[in-house]
């Protein structure tokens, strides 16, 4: 090899020196990143914000962009409120202001629907403070020195050590310490643990996953020990429940349900109690609504508050979650008529015959949507649907499908549940 050729190919396997450029930020993308037009393409710019200029350090492989300087300011832009900001993944958006916030959370529904070639008109985004989520998974892991426990990083495996948080709820962000203390001696310098924490309405519960596997009994004890002194309802480990002062309690429509340590619940009470409100209102307004199908039921969310009007089936394939709604059934007053069916509705959905018996249908599944269900609703002639859905263009897809079959889109209501995150709830209702 020539010493010219040499030269080339140390040149090629050096570093290359990171390219630098100044870019306008023309509109926010779906993730909450800016987006410039560059010669060479659109490039995505986290924590930048439609109407800035930024100095940025751009990644020519994947066309994204960092921020290292911004020129000039969006008047949108705001102080985040959480010193972990930027840092940390769990948020993208603290430094949007208010109001363009919510319009660029409602942009999302209506470019889901558009992409379906449905042109609707969705409502103002209903609104949840800060402080208001009930339910987070966060990661622990052990560094030499210490015990970290958050979030991920932005786009990487990174544990964020958590000392705030203005998403959770305070009665879990005082809780971090102490968490950090209960998890710590499970550990190991391998891999990560996952603690599921839920602020149920008597106290906290909190589940342990993928700790290290050998827990003797003294450890256990040590477990229970700690978990009644900073006074959790419940602490499991996988599957096994290691201390329980009493079972966790969610509130539906003033009935408590023992919420099983696995069962899916909405992440913000606020959020819940807003599409609880949303469903009762379509089917108050339908024409003599007596029996409802709430698909996807899980613990009762939306069965409770309906079966304080209607006579509800609730069908899910969560046992757990079926045999908890039950037993809040009966334990309940002033309900009409809440029937509980064990059922998987993605390999077996409701069919035409089964539908006849409903006036109308409600379900809320899973991101997945719901795309069975949705064309054997298409097909039947169930009066009226109510779609809920965290993933607007699973929602869209599903609703695209009703429309076909013939119903017609009344009311798109978007809520706010997972703030200051590119997620968005929203309740969709159509009749025919």
């Amino acid at each position: 090899m020539s010493a010219k050729d040499m030269a080339n190919d140390m040149a090629d396997s050096a570093p290359r020196k990171p390219r630098t450029m100044t870019v306008t930020i023309e509109a926010l993308g779906a993730k909450g990143d800016g987006i410039a037009q560059t010669d060479l393409g659109p490039v995505y710019v986290p924590l930048s914000l439609p109407g800035e200029r930024v100095e940025i350090e751009l990644d020519d492989e994947i066309l994204r962009g960092r921020v290292l300087k911004i020129v000039e300011p969006s008047p949108d832009r705001q102080t985040p409120q959480c010193s972990h900001f930027g840092q940390c993944g769990g948020c993208t958006l603290q430094h949007l202001a208010a109001v363009p916030y919510l319009d660029w959370k409602r942009q999302i529904v209506v470019d889901a629907f558009a992409a379906r070639g449905l042109e609707v008109s969705v409502d103002p985004v209903r609104a949840i403070g800060p402080g208001t989520r009930r339910r987070a998974v966060l990661a622990a892991r052990r560094t030499k020195k210490t015990v970290q426990l958050g979030f991920h990083g932005p786009r990487n495996a990174n544990v964020i050590d958590l000392s705030e948080c203005p998403v959770l709820h305070r009665d879990i962000e005082t809780l971090l310490p102490a968490l950090k203390t209960l998890i710590g001696p499970l550990l190991t310098r391998k891999g990560e643990a996952r603690l599921t924490v839920t602020r149920a309405a008597n106290g906290l519960d909190v589940g342990i996953s993928g700790a290290r596997e050998q827990v003797s009994a003294a450890d256990r004890a040590k477990l229970a020990a700690q978990a009644q002194d900073i006074g959790l309802v419940r602490l499991t480990l996988e599957d096994e429940i290691i201390a329980e002062q009493m079972p966790p309690l969610v509130r539906f429509a003033d009935v408590d349900v023992a919420l099983p340590s696995k069962t899916f619940l909405q992440a913000s009470c606020e959020a819940d109690t807003i599409m609880a409100q949303l469903v009762v209102a379509a089917i108050d307004a339908g024409d003599k609504v007596r029996h409802v199908a709430d698909l996807f039921c899980g613990a009762g969310t939306l069965s409770l508050p309906l079966g304080r009007r209607v006579q509800v089936t609730s069908i899910d394939n969560d046992d757990a979650a079926i045999r908890a709604l039950d037993q809040g059934v009966r334990h309940a007053q002033g309900l009409k008529a809440v029937h509980t069916r064990m059922r998987d509705l993605f390999l077996e959905p409701l069919s035409g015959k089964e539908l006849t018996a409903f006036d109308a249908i409600v379900f809320d599944p899973p991101r997945a949507g719901a795309k069975a269900q949705a064309q054997a609703l298409a097909a039947s002639k169930v009066p009226l649907v109510v779609a809920v859905s965290c993933n607007p263009k699973t929602l869209a897809r599903d609703v695209r499908t009703l429309v076909d079959g013939g119903y017609k889109i009344e009311k798109i209501t978007p809520v706010d549940q997972f703030i200051f995150s590119p997620h968005v709830e929203a309740v969709a209702v159509l009749r025919r």
